[in-house]
């Protein structure tokens, strides 16, 4: 017994890293581990509408939906056709007191951002009619009168997040093209290889793109969790009303960021 223990220190002495953990093997050229250790976990005890919830914050990622200037900013495009984006900028400030201590706890931080390609070859006509529905209007991929910026297209100023909120190098960017960020993206595999099984919500707008995200996150299997206090929407406050609702009631559980930071010391003093 004692042979095979030595054997085994000095093999997995040799061995290397293949992969993002939890979803990674250790190799060398004789061997594949692909027994896959579980991160060590990080239990959270966390207060919702409905239910306390008991959950391991080492499977958990935080999705930020659309904080960017297209729809966050005075100047962007919502602003340029008329929509009140005062609502749609109440998220920056508990975000700003949230993502600090989430990054300290190595949770991924997953910015999801409307970003379309510059020849709009993935933009049907019927999506295409929701931002130009007279086709003479400023839609998507069209400069903005007051800054030239191309609306909603990659990496241009109306998909950057707001200057308020910061991403930082561990942080995670993707590009969407619908109201949902699992469709036609990378998301949902990035989230298996991180192992990564609970989801927080929060972002804009909560009616339709939090929504339709987090509803596709519910149906492909994922547990959801929606921030109050760090969604918003500039419609009507039915909608906002009808979206908790509707979570509480089908999709998940809501809660706030507040009841998420008191949680969090429970983890450093374990």
């Amino acid at each position: 017994m004692v042979g095979k223990s030595v054997d085994r220190k000095r093999l997995d002495r040799s061995l290397r890293l293949l992969g993002v953990p939890p979803n990674a093997w250790m190799v060398d050229a004789e061997t594949a581990d692909i027994t896959r250790a579980p991160l060590p976990p990080q239990p959270l005890v966390l207060p919702t509408d409905t239910k306390t919830l008991r959950l391991d914050l080492s499977k958990a990622a935080l999705l930020v939906i659309d904080m960017q200037n297209d729809f966050c900013h005075p100047d962007g495009w919502l602003a340029h056709i008329g929509v009140d984006v005062a609502p749609a900028r109440q998220p920056i400030a508990p975000l700003q007191t949230l993502l600090p201590p989430l990054r300290a706890l190595d949770l991924p931080i997953i910015w999801l951002n409307w970003g379309n390609r510059p020849d709009l070859l993935n933009i049907s006509a019927g999506l295409r009619h929701v931002y130009n529905p007279t086709g003479e209007g400023t839609g998507l991929g069209d400069p903005l009168p007051k800054n030239g910026a191309a609306v909603l297209m990659k990496e241009s100023w109306g998909a950057a997040v707001v200057d308020e909120l910061q991403i930082e190098a561990t942080d995670i960017c993707i590009d969407k093209y619908r109201m949902s960020g699992f469709w036609d993206t990378p998301l949902d595999s990035i989230l298996r290889n991180l192992g990564r099984t609970t989801l927080f919500f929060a972002g804009v707008n909560a009616d339709q793109c939090v929504m339709t995200t987090l509803q596709d996150a519910n149906f492909l299997g994922y547990d959801c969790i929606l921030l109050r206090d760090c969604t918003a929407t500039t419609s009507p406050d039915y909608c906002l009303k009808a979206t908790f609702y509707n979570v509480n009631q089908c999709f998940g559980f809501v809660s706030d960021s507040s009841a998420l930071l008191n949680a969090l010391p429970s983890i450093s003093s374990a």
